[in-house]
């Protein structure tokens, strides 16, 4: 089915920043409901802003195309070779398994590109959260009711159990699917293959097959466990260093304060003997002034008297 107006324009909100999802896609509700169109108005404010591992999958669909298809393809062929085996014939898990690796690892270097750029942390348990969302993807393939590659609004966990049941056709087996040209729909999960007589499975297989199941998912949560450990190791050892830069900067800050006291005691005190100097000089300056004045009265007095001897002698 072709991409529709309201499509694009959501696929351009998912390829947003994350700090632009929210006002563009209030603008585009109330556009669509101007013009009319109150369902799609609705199905566009009901949009959640995606988390910050979510949005960098999304990204990572919309900037590394090639890159994602390419994790696709590689579960594509993962399932296609469980469906062999679930068939009863002989397939080849390792090539996919490791072509589904290396895809990953690829797009978990890009995933840590993207949010450095964006200003984030690549911190363990945002790589772990990224990855699992990616491989949950890979997982769900192109299955109707996958969460859609792209446009994500949370993050995603890989199917349980209930739903790897219903993601297998029963009776499916790969030549016939190639005939309708419909790929096999098997998930990385061995489902337990029904006694082909129509009887119940075998107990032992049975419990065999749950014993496989439950050290998976234990391996998973120790996988889980370990992480976990590693991100608070690493968050301890960051409230570490900053408690120590933080009782750094106090002293540091004591010390500027203290300094600042006595530059303010000194400057007070320079202040004062500044001022003392000032009236110590105005006081000396009218002093010299009064003297100045003084022989300037004594010169004249001189003056006259001289010219008062002039003129008795020349009287006499």
């Amino acid at each position: 089915m072709p991409p529709t107006r309201e499509t694009t324009a959501i696929d351009d909100l998912f390829r947003l920043p994350l700090s632009e999802f929210t006002p563009a896609r209030n603008t585009l509700a109330t556009k669509l409901k101007k013009e009319g169109h109150s369902e799609e108005s609705e199905r566009v404010k009901a949009l959640s802003k995606p988390p910050v591992s979510a949005w960098v999958a999304n990204q990572l669909y919309w900037r590394h195309r090639k890159e994602f298809d390419r994790l696709l393809a590689a579960g594509e062929e993962f399932r296609k070779a469980q469906a062999a085996q679930l068939a009863g014939e002989s397939a080849e898990l390792r090539a996919p398994l490791d072509a589904r690796r290396e895809a990953l690892a690829e797009l978990t270097k890009l995933a840590a590109a993207l949010l450095t750029q964006a200003g984030h942390t690549a911190s363990p348990e945002m790589m772990r959260r990224i990855v699992t969302t990616l491989e949950a993807v890979a997982t769900y393939g192109d299955d109707p009711g996958a969460p859609p590659a792209g446009r994500l609004t949370a993050d995603v966990d890989p199917p349980g159990f209930e739903v790897l049941a219903a993601l297998v056709p029963a009776g499916t087996h790969p030549r016939s699917a190639a005939k309708k040209h419909e790929p096999p729909r098997v998930i990385p999960f061995s489902q337990p293959k029904a006694n082909r007589a129509g009887k119940p499975a075998d107990a032992r297989e049975q419990a065999r097959r749950a014993e496989q199941e439950r050290r998976a998912k234990r391996a998973e949560a120790q996988r889980a466990l370990r992480e976990a450990q590693h991100a608070l190791t690493g968050a301890r050892r960051a409230a570490e260093r900053a408690r120590a830069d933080l009782k750094t900067a106090a002293a540091r800050a004591k010390a500027a304060e203290k300094a600042k006291a006595a530059l303010e005691s000194r400057f007070e005190a320079l202040s004062a003997a500044a001022e003392k100097a000032r009236q110590a000089a105005r006081h000396v300056a009218s002093q010299a002034e009064e003297a100045a004045q003084a022989v300037d009265d004594a010169e004249r007095a001189v003056t006259k008297a001289r010219e008062e001897m002039q003129r008795v002698d020349a009287e006499g």
